[in-house]
């Protein structure tokens, strides 16, 4: 059975909140939806992405990317631009108002949330809390 993981993901403190009246708990930037797009072409019987959240880290939590064949009961769902993106239930109040972003260098290629509900970071981004 292959693997459901996608990679791995950096979470940023937002400083300013931006108060944008906004229908989804969690808004893609095209950077992303093109990305996303691109991975389930490699994995067409999958419906979608999930995002969840888990302990890990040196600063509490971090969020988890993977394929999802289907929505869970208490999964919220956000469909943007064909994209169909799962989000957790523990994961849901984590992510409201956040941005997901694909960023890509020549050190790293990722998705970048951009979180206005933490309160800190650890110093490589990838695990926060809230």
């Amino acid at each position: 059975m292959a693997s459901r993981a996608i990679g791995r993901a950096t979470v940023r403190a937002v400083t300013s909140k931006r108060l944008i009246p906004q229908k989804a708990p969690l808004v893609l930037t095209q950077n992303a939806v093109t990305k996303l797009k691109q991975l389930m072409t490699q994995r067409p019987e999958m419906k979608g992405v999930m995002i969840g959240v888990k302990t890990r880290g040196c600063n509490g939590l971090t969020y988890t990317l993977d394929y999802a064949d289907k929505k869970g009961k208490f999964d919220e769902e956000v469909i943007q631009d064909g994209v169909h993106v799962f989000i957790d239930a523990k994961a849901q109040l984590t992510l409201l108002g956040t941005e997901m972003d694909y960023q890509e260098d020549k050190l790293t290629a990722e998705f970048v949330f951009n979180n206005p509900n933490i309160k800190g970071t650890c110093g490589c981004g990838e695990s926060f809390n809230v």
